[in-house]
C-alpha cells in the first residue's frame, strides 16, 4: 500500500479499504495531521469524508457539538437576556438559603455565632440629601 498519494491524484470512493480508513483516523487522533493534511496528503475528495471517519470509526466523543468562540461574542436579545438574568437571582436566592440555613444550624445545633459583615459607610458625596 502506498503510503503517499501526490496532490494531484485523485481517490474515488470505493478505493478507501477499512484498514486505510482506520489510518487516516489514527493519524488524526494522534494529532500526526490534522484532517485538512490528511485530505490534501491522501488525495480523498470530500471535504467531510475524514470526518465522517472520525465520528464512524475514531475512539474520540462526537455526541456533543463544539461550541465556537465566536458564538459567545454575540449579545443576547433583550428576552434572552432577562431569561438569563432571572435565572442568575433564582441561583443567588437559593444560595442566600442555603447559607441562612448554614448559619441557622450552626447557632442552633453547635451555639456558634457568626459575626455579620456591615456594609462600609458610604463616603459624603453619596450620602442621601434631605
Amino acid at each position: 500500500m502506498k503510503k503517499e498519494l501526490k496532490n494531484n491524484l485523485r481517490r474515488s470512493q470505493r478505493d478507501y479499504s477499512l484498514a486505510f480508513k482506520l489510518s487516516v483516523v489514527s493519524q488524526v487522533e494522534k494529532g500526526e495531521l490534522t484532517y485538512k493534511q490528511a485530505q490534501s496528503r491522501y488525495g480523498i475528495q470530500g471535504r467531510s469524508t475524514v470526518l465522517v471517519w472520525l465520528r464512524k470509526l475514531g475512539n474520540l466523543d462526537w455526541s456533543l457539538p463544539k461550541q465556537h468562540a465566536m458564538n459567545k461574542h454575540i449579545d443576547p436579545s433583550p428576552e434572552q437576556r432577562i431569561k438569563l438574568l432571572e435565572k442568575a437571582l433564582k441561583d443567588e436566592q437559593d444560595r442566600n438559603l442555603v447559607y441562612k440555613t448554614m448559619l441557622e444550624i450552626m447557632e442552633k445545633e453547635y451555639g456558634m455565632i457568626v459575626p455579620k459583615k456591615f456594609l462600609p459607610k458610604q463616603s459624603k458625596g453619596f450620602e442621601k440629601k434631605d
